[in-house]
């Protein structure tokens, strides 16, 4: 049996930044602004973005700063960064909402807490601040270009806890995480879920590791309809 070929997306550069934009055949309900994870790249997540092409949602994919084919380094413009590609995909979807993956995750739920056009956040094994710290103090994160006068002291300015805590009641919250997680233990996803409001929700799934959940095409659908769900509450 033969399957059609999945249609290629648009790529572009806007303000320094590659991206990718996956378009449904109609118009689209919402889209979906991907975030990768530290030393990734947007093409690690065409993945979801095809699924939610097929979910009828637009979805966007960029490369963050230091990461793939984006200018720059990584660092304090990054939530001005995903609120741009926000801005970028409104001119396609009705409405937006943001899926990042371990410092995706991070930098999704902080960009969201700062802007309340985002209907929704699903955040995968959501790095904090202070792991994201130790991570570049220790060179474990190495494989991204960051400016380490400008980042460390601004990580050490910002709270993730409460960026959670002011998502309700505009956001909706999903946060997922493996038990297996051998990077960010899961006891940090159950702390953001604690300090959210309202919408929200918690999976913590057995077994797995940090990437796991990423491209596990069920999590991907919980993922979509979550994000539909949020979007009907948000019409009414």
């Amino acid at each position: 049996m033969k399957h059609p070929v999945p249609g290629l997306p648009e790529m572009g550069a806007r303000d320094g930044l590659s991206y990718a934009l996956f378009m449904p055949d109609e118009a689209p309900s919402a889209g979906v602004v991907i975030l990768h994870g530290a030393g990734s790249q947007k093409e690690s997540h065409f993945d979801f973005a095809r699924a939610a092409r097929a979910y009828g949602m637009a979805a966007l994919a960029f490369d963050q700063r230091g990461h793939g084919s984006s200018d720059g380094e990584w660092g304090p413009t990054a939530f001005g960064d995903t609120l741009g590609m926000c801005d970028l995909l409104l001119q396609h979807a009705p409405e937006v909402a943001l899926r990042g993956s371990s410092l995706g995750g991070f930098c999704a739920i902080h960009a969201a807490a700062l802007d309340p056009r985002v209907v929704a956040v699903t955040a995968i094994s959501p790095a904090p601040e202070d792991f994201l710290l130790r991570g570049l103090r220790s060179g474990r994160l190495h494989d991204f270009r960051f400016d380490r006068s400008a980042t460390e002291p601004w990580l050490e300015s910002l709270d993730l806890l409460g960026a959670a805590a002011q998502l309700s009641p505009a956001t909706a919250l999903l946060v997922m995480h493996a038990e297996g997680d051998e990077q960010v233990p899961y006891a940090v996803s159950e702390e953001l879920h604690a300090a959210a409001g309202e919408p929200k929700r918690l999976l913590v799934m057995p077994g797995g590791h940090h990437r796991s959940l990423q491209h596990d095409l069920e999590m991907q659908a919980v993922t979509l309809r979550f994000i539909a769900a949020a979007l009907r509450s948000r019409l009414g």
